[in-house]
């Protein structure tokens, strides 16, 4: 079924969610890049190896935040349209980013500075959740079913050009400004800038039309049936097997890259300039990745990336010394990987749920599987290299790499399918069935 939407008004609907997306996740990356900073200045830093483990453990517990976000705008979602939640979650998005950026130092008011952080976040985590979950629901409901791939590539097009515009942010802030000014106020000025940006957002989403799937849906006269506990286990269950291997190795070799480079002693205008230039390529190859999905469909490209995950995860966390360069190739051949899944993770998410419980199934159970493997992963990491057992990290992501190859067997063949179509009976029925089902679809 094609889409009512005009082109113009598809486009503009992309663009609005794109730059959503970018300065989400602009917010979401500055706490990652700038976490040695908030350590020093939100936490007892006479300890500085326990003011770094909290300042990790804040960030783990906006992890914990993305669930209920889900949940709760996920579910509104799916009752009052995608359009005007994502208006909340962005609201809430601008109003934590600024509220970090003005907390006072733990040297002026105590753990205070500590506990607001920690609320700051937890609401950062909230909002996270909902606009994650509705926004890839949302491209992927507008997007043409024969390009749901290539569309869906632009979500991660916005993310990397968030991360990006985060890290040349860093970067240009410690050029600019000697470590001592950096230390006292210039941390604060990227959250400053997020907060603002955020009512330009609001501005550009404002008027995006509503997703035509879900209009239909709505105007259904029987009400849908709703899922069975059978239904709901085989969802979550696909949906919690295809997000692990790519939650942890974002935040391992693309957020945390940076900084734990800089742990090892690289310099840190080095190192976010080798990020820097690897988050382009990744930019320009992200699309491509969604191309070759809607040509060759999901199930290769997550085999692929799952078998990926096993065999590049113990060369990337090895090759990196103090050398910038290092940083830069580990990088790009991660995310070379890493850009086959994120391409079509918006619409393979998607493509899981039928239209009803969609943007609640997605953005809670991929909000419970990144707090379970994103949100933990740098802690963990940094805690087994504290006491000599990083390999045991690189065992246990290879092992989720292990679990993606197994969601790629498992899942149905979604690609060029209309989301329309997809109903409760298919999502009970077994995957060979699911295939059978929407070979005409394609």
């Amino acid at each position: 079924m094609s889409s009512p939407m005009s082109r113009k008004g598809r486009l503009k609907s992309l663009r609005a969610v794109g730059v959503g997306n970018a300065l989400e996740w602009f917010d979401w990356t500055l706490y990652a890049t700038f976490s040695a900073f908030l350590a020093r200045n939100l936490f007892d830093k006479t300890d500085a190896r326990s003011a770094m483990l909290s300042t990790l453990a804040v960030f783990a517990a906006g992890f914990i935040a993305r669930p209920l976000g889900g949940l709760i705008f996920g579910k509104l979602a799916d009752r009052l349209g995608r359009q005007r939640i994502m208006l909340i979650t962005m609201s809430l998005l601008a109003l934590s980013s600024l509220g970090i950026a003005l907390i006072p130092t733990y040297e002026s008011i105590g753990l205070s500075a500590s506990i607001a952080l920690m609320i700051f976040r937890l609401l950062q985590g909230i909002a996270h959740g909902g606009e994650t979950g509705v926004s890839y629901t949302y491209v992927a409901e507008i997007a043409p079913s024969r390009h749901r791939g290539l569309w869906s590539s632009s979500i991660y097009l916005g993310v990397m050009a968030g991360v990006i515009a985060a890290t040349l942010v860093a970067a240009a802030l410690t050029a600019v400004l000697e470590p001592a000014a950096m230390n006292d106020y210039g941390w604060r000025i990227g959250f400053a800038i997020g907060g603002v940006l955020g009512v330009y957002v609001l501005f550009m989403r404002r008027n995006i039309e509503e997703s035509h799937v879900f209009a239909e849906q709505q105007a259904q006269t029987s009400p849908s049936r709703k899922l069975s506990r059978r239904e709901v286990f085989r969802i979550a269950r696909n949906l919690v097997m295809l997000n692990c291997s790519a939650n942890v190795t974002y935040y391992a070799w693309v957020t945390f890259a940076p900084a734990t480079a800089i742990a090892k002693g690289m310099d840190a205008a080095g190192a976010y300039r080798a990020s820097l230039f690897a988050m382009i390529l990744c930019v320009l190859w992200l699309p491509v990745c969604g191309i070759i999905s809607d040509k060759l469909g999901r199930k290769p490209i997550i085999v692929l990336w799952g078998i990926l995950v096993v065999v590049l995860t113990h060369p990337i966390a090895t090759m990196v010394t103090t050398e910038p360069r290092t940083l830069f190739w580990s990088q790009v051949v991660g995310l070379a990987a890493w850009s086959l899944i994120a391409s079509i993770f918006p619409a393979v998410l998607s493509e899981q749920v039928p239209t009803q419980a969609r943007a609640q199934g997605v953005g809670f159970v991929s909000s419970v599987s990144v707090a379970i493997f994103g949100g933990t992963a740098p802690y963990l990491n940094a805690y087994l290299a504290g006491i000599g057992l990083e390999h045991v990290y690189t065992y246990y992501v290879m092992a989720l790499g292990v679990v993606t190859i197994a969601a790629g067997l498992l899942i149905r063949e979604t690609a060029g399918v209309d989301l329309s179509e997809i109903a409760n009976d298919a999502v009970a029925s077994s995957p060979s069935a699911g295939i059978n089902q929407y070979a005409g679809g394609r």
